[in-house]
């Protein structure tokens, strides 16, 4: 049951990720009717993958893994979850963005969104990819025992 966890939390991390990228390229690249489409369905994946980490990221370390007391005396598991909990906050902007899209996008329209708000969007999405990198740096460093609390 443990690698089964184990798949579903990776499995989830590599799609969060995916669907991340393709909102940073498609972002990059300009806002067209069908870029808007692709980044409005990638953010909803995000969403769900991000739940389906935290629900069963939660489970491996009550209940399976190494148990709850190993993660609570474990430095990178604390700079894993909060660099997890920034994300999600630095998240919230690019997806009400998205949402606000929805009208102009269902009309079959681009969505129209000034320059530096875009550019805000570009950012808060590079520093989400940024995150990531942290949150897997120390994902290693946990597999690894480094940084272990007494």
């Amino acid at each position: 049951m443990s690698a089964l966890f184990a798949f579903l939390h990776h499995a989830a991390a590599f799609t969060l990720v995916a669907a991340l990228v393709v909102e940073f390229v498609l972002v990059k690249q300009g806002i067209t009717y069908g870029n808007a489409r692709i980044v409005q369905k990638a953010d909803i994946v995000f969403g769900i993958a991000a739940g389906v980490i935290l629900i069963v990221g939660a489970l491996r370390v009550v209940y399976f893994e190494k148990g709850a007391l190993y993660y609570m005396h474990s430095l990178p598991f604390h700079v894993k979850l909060g660099t997890f909990l920034v994300v999600g906050i630095l998240s919230i902007t690019p997806t009400m963005e998205f949402l606000r899209w929805r009208i102009q996008t269902r009309a079959g329209a681009a969505p129209e969104i000034d320059g530096k708000k875009l550019k805000t969007i570009r950012l808060l999405i590079h520093l989400e990819l940024v995150g990531i990198a942290v949150i897997l740096a120390c994902a290693a460093m946990m597999a690894r025992g480094i940084g272990e609390l007494h």
